[in-house]
């Protein structure tokens, strides 16, 4: 995807014309004609999200309604994400991963990447069939929370410790995903105290010492956190990153996919999407479902204690990237960020995250064995 002719990369919504839309068009009814572009929204964050009307005379069945993701306007956000390549790693997702997974995501119309010059990632926009794009701060019912858990089982069960990972999919664990990592870990300790200090109250003070603890010893935390069964996960699942179909979910935003533990989606989805006091009344049963749908899709033989231990160690995570969100800037609305930070703070102090790993007197360097039939 990196060296084909520029057709559809942009950098700004002002490059998304007619004739840009003609090229997209192209790729699936040639003879078919673009008539206009409307810009509907644009939204600034770790990319820059816009929303187009595209007139057409296609067949009905081609979307009318577009979602464009182009590298982010705000340059905080472009310069954290621009090394890491994660536009790009989203394009090459939806290429070639996306029509494989068992769980509902935007229909694909077109992606492109060049090095040094950025990527174009283009969907249908989900709203036009009538689904309901979520909003960052939305709180999940209890309810809503099993319907993504299920699908995260299902999504995590198809690849779970599969010999194509290594075969098919190891660019998602390659050279990029390690740039990301070693990033991360040279301003962890640095945005860590900015965030901290922008969270104000957000954050008890009792877990500022564990947190930068942690981000001293971010690159062997990150290890201990990926010492688990590799499956291909999202990484990123918060309520803004999920869209409803009447009562079905599915997932947006797959520019952080990568090959990790499942369980560490579970965590994330958790931590950020559930208010505490929903999510202290439902976890247990919620971790449970998650197992009994592995189960169900044949990965079987799970230690459910085992699987706590490495939810309560992967809650660290979803803390990190709140509070790193906040000291960056530009990717949130900070309403949104510290109701996120809030909710991932307490999930943390509930159990103790920091010394569940490697950091804590209470590590315990086990893993969930399992087996997969399928």
């Amino acid at each position: 995807m990196t060296d084909q002719p520029r057709a559809v990369l942009a950098r700004r919504p002002s490059e998304l014309t007619v004739a840009w839309a003609q090229r997209v068009l192209d790729r699936h009814v040639p003879g078919a004609a673009v008539a206009g572009v409307d810009v509907l929204s644009v939204d600034v964050g770790t990319t820059t999200r816009v929303r187009l009307a595209v007139d057409h005379d296609g067949p009905p069945a081609l979307p009318r309604r577009w979602f464009v993701k182009l590298p982010s306007l705000s340059w905080r956000a472009r310069w954290i994400t621009a090394l890491p390549r994660l536009l790009q790693a989203e394009a090459r997702f939806y290429g070639e991963v996306a029509r494989a997974l068992p769980v509902p995501i935007p229909p694909f119309l077109a992606a492109q990447s060049r090095r040094g010059w950025g990527a174009t990632v283009v969907l249908a926009d989900v709203t036009e069939g009538g689904a309901v794009a979520g909003a960052p701060a939305d709180a999940l019912s209890a309810e809503q929370a099993v319907l993504v858990i299920e699908q995260l089982a299902r999504l995590h069960a198809r690849l779970w410790n599969a010999a194509s990972l290594d075969r098919e999919y190891d660019w998602l664990a390659g050279p990029v995903r390690r740039s990301e990592d070693r990033l991360g870990s040279a301003l962890a300790v640095p945005l860590m105290r900015h965030g901290l200090r922008r969270a104000g109250s957000a954050v008890p003070t009792a877990l500022h010492a564990p947190a930068l603890g942690y981000a001293r010893r971010r690159r062997q935390v990150m290890r201990f956190l990926a010492d688990g069964p590799r499956t291909l996960v999202h990484h990123d699942v918060h309520p803004g990153n999920l869209f409803w179909q009447k009562s079905e979910p599915g997932l947006l935003d797959w520019h952080l996919v990568r090959i990790g533990e499942g369980i560490g989606d579970v965590a994330y989805l958790l931590a950020t999407s559930l208010t505490p006091e929903t999510r202290r009344a439902h976890e247990v049963r919620l971790l449970a479902r998650y197992q009994q749908v592995l189960a169900e899709h044949g990965v079987r033989d799970l230690d459910g204690e085992v699987l706590r231990c490495r939810y309560r160690a992967h809650l660290v995570y979803p803390f990190e990237a709140m509070v790193l969100t906040l000291a960056v800037g530009g990717m949130m609305t900070l309403e949104n960020t510290l109701e996120l930070i809030r909710r991932a703070a307490a999930a943390a102090a509930d159990h103790d995250s920091f010394a569940a790993g490697p950091l804590g007197p209470r590590a315990r360097p086990t893993r969930p064995r399992s087996t997969n039939s399928s």
